[in-house]
């Protein structure tokens, strides 16, 4: 559960970068929950291309992610707006800063 959010959350952010091809197969996935055998069915091609499609594309987010570390970045973020401490605010974007 914890890797779907994660690659949904990615998806979100990256997508753009993605073919159209990579981009349904991902949400056919990853957002309606069809097997890969059923992507494969309704897309006349072989289970195997389509499980290439969505390793490409996980391959794909998590370079992107480890590139640009934009949902690291924005979920700090979010944790700096929990923190009562300037200093653990300043520190954690220094942190962002840094990278």
């Amino acid at each position: 559960m914890k890797d779907f959010v994660y690659y949904n959350e990615l998806f979100e952010i990256y997508s753009s970068l993605l073919t159209e091809k990579e981009k349904e197969t991902f949400k056919d996935y990853y957002c309606e929950d069809l097997s890969l055998s059923e992507i494969a069915d309704n897309k006349n091609i072989s289970r195997a291309a389509v499980q290439k499609t969505v390793s490409n594309v996980i391959d794909k987010l998590n370079y992107y992610e480890n590139i640009l570390k934009i949902n690291k970045n924005n979920k700090t973020l979010k944790e700096c707006l929990d923190l009562n401490d300037i200093s653990s605010i300043k520190n954690k974007i220094n942190d962002i800063l840094d990278k």
